[in-house]
């Protein structure tokens, strides 16, 4: 599973969303089997990637599965903490099998 921000280096919500997910994954014990990526949409190879993946709003939150299937998205917002920990406890469930 893997959380991958849009977003922009100058954007405040942006880097709050950032600073939000790195601490609930390494709070969670989960930094090692989720990983985080932040695509620079000021860069052309974010705003083709953010195209692709029909970016409007930054900051833009996509959760992806392991199979690469999208599970979450949030658009403008930073994603709300009760949403991010239950996608946790489903990991440390998992891995707890």
């Amino acid at each position: 599973m893997r959380f991958e921000v849009f977003g922009k280096p100058d954007c405040a919500m942006c880097q709050s969303t950032k600073d939000k997910l790195t601490h609930l994954l390494t709070k969670g014990q989960a930094a090692d089997a989720i990983g985080l990526a932040f695509v620079d949409m000021n860069s052309i190879q974010g705003r083709a990637e953010g195209a692709f993946y029909d970016v409007r709003h930054v900051p833009t939150t996509l959760l992806w599965s392991d199979d690469e299937e999208p599970l979450a998205r949030w658009e403008g917002c930073i994603p709300p903490s009760a949403e991010i920990k239950t996608f946790l406890s489903d990991v440390r469930q998992v891995s707890a099998v």
